[in-house]
């Protein structure tokens, strides 16, 4: 039995980064760190995309050091197909069960958490609400999991090849005819509410809203936008390359609303704001006891924090606020005899609303399908045509009526 040591966190935030002597000691090793940093730091304008790097090249670092004994510059097409085993199954050393910071504050300095892991089990939403804890010896990395492992480090070593470090890519060579990934015939499914579901939801948020607003009106504007303007919640909460703001609404010459945002990639992009998110803007305005729509040299902030100054900066709390409306919805879909629906939605998440509302003006608006993708913020329309599931219900549609009886 090969027993494996408790590896060191190497990668803190590029601001307190630097060569932690216990683990980088070597000219290789301190090489390939100084390698690692220069191309995580092109990501450093985005906190999602960044942790998500830092992740996969980390654990290849721990990996390459550790367990193959070489520089991350001298791994070859088997070493990486080792290493996509050895993370399908690492050794119970190396996971935890339950996410940690990397680094502690300790005396003044910033020093490695003991508790950190590469590797950490989870479980899904509803089991967490049905007490199960995460365990372990049941680990297991999904598709989508895999997938971001091959495609995070083939960035990372084109950009070693571009840097003329390497001549090839390792990666690209394996992911190829990769044994690990599943190949799909269609499209995914579309993460989203059904109608049911969604209808139920805004109707519950708008009553708790009615019933407290100094507690649940700005919930009510949060799911509106994520729905209407088919935000993601760090697009929404203030962070250090963006905080936003009332004036972010803003009305052109001939009458049109937007809606300026900075969002994934860095990239700045104005939405277009429907009469219905104009309503829920001019609603949540009046609740804070402002007039319906902002003055042109407002500096409020979208979404002030519940104490003290300032905007909100925690998306963790907004997930819960979110969650507690969807618990509702849960229980009214019970009320009603709806089993089914409330059963499926106890494992959506507060992404699925951005995916809904993407989703809806595809299927049932007629809106342009490039309209939606520049609302979105995709790159391509292909992009967005993974939320047409139109087909895939005409398909179902005409499935369901195949008899086993001639």
């Amino acid at each position: 039995m090969t027993i494996y040591s408790k590896p060191t966190p190497i990668l803190d935030k590029l601001e307190d980064t630097t060569v932690n002597k216990l683990t980088v000691s070597s000219k290789s090793s301190k090489n390939d760190f100084s390698t690692a940093l220069g191309f995580l730091t092109q990501y450093n304008g985005n906190q999602a995309t960044f942790k998500a790097y830092r992740r996969e090249v980390e654990r290849l670092l721990q990996w390459a050091w550790l367990i193959a004994k070489k520089s991350i510059l001298e791994l070859k097409r088997q070493d990486i197909q080792d290493y996509i085993a050895f993370c399908l199954d690492p050794p119970k050393s190396w996971i935890g069960t339950k996410c940690v910071p990397r680094f502690i504050e300790r005396g003044g300095s910033r020093k490695p958490n003991p508790h950190w892991r590469p590797f950490v089990a989870t479980v899904t939403k509803q089991e967490h609400k049905q007490g199960v804890k995460p365990d372990k010896y049941k680990y297991k990395l999904s598709q989508k999991s895999i997938r971001e492992i091959f495609t995070i480090l083939s960035s990372f070593y084109n950009f070693l090849v571009l840097e003329d470090k390497i001549p090839t890519n390792p990666v690209a060579l394996v992911k190829q005819k990769s044994k690990y990934l599943q190949k799909r015939q269609q499209q995914s499914p579309v993460m989203r509410l059904t109608d049911i579901q969604w209808k139920t939801c805004i109707e519950t948020v708008k009553n708790m809203a009615d019933d407290n607003p100094e507690k649940h009106e700005r919930t009510l504007f949060i799911i509106s936008a994520l729905y209407l303007l088919y935000l993601r919640i760090s697009e929404l909460v203030a962070s250090d390359r963006w905080i936003p703001m009332m004036k972010h609404f803003h009305r052109q010459s001939d009458g049109s609303w937007w809606f300026k945002v900075v969002g994934k990639g860095n990239k700045l992009r104005d939405i277009a704001v429907s009469d219905d998110m104009l309503a829920a803007l001019k609603r949540y305005r009046e609740k804070l006891n402002l007039k319906p729509l902002r003055s042109p040299n407002e500096k409020r902030v979208l979404l002030p924090k519940e104490k003290g100054q300032g905007a909100m900066t925690d998306s963790r709390h907004v997930r819960r606020l979110i969650q507690h409306c969807f618990d509702k919805t849960i229980d009214h879909l019970r009320e009603k005899k709806l089993f089914s629906e409330a059963d499926a939605m106890e494992s959506v998440t507060v992404h699925w609303l951005r995916h809904t509302g993407i989703s809806d003006d595809i299927n049932k608006r007629g809106r342009p399908i490039a309209h939606v993708r520049d609302d979105a913020g995709h790159s391509s329309s292909a992009i967005t045509d993974r939320y047409n599931d139109i087909e895939l219900r005409e398909r179902y549609e005409s499935a369901k009526l195949k008899k086993l009886s001639k």
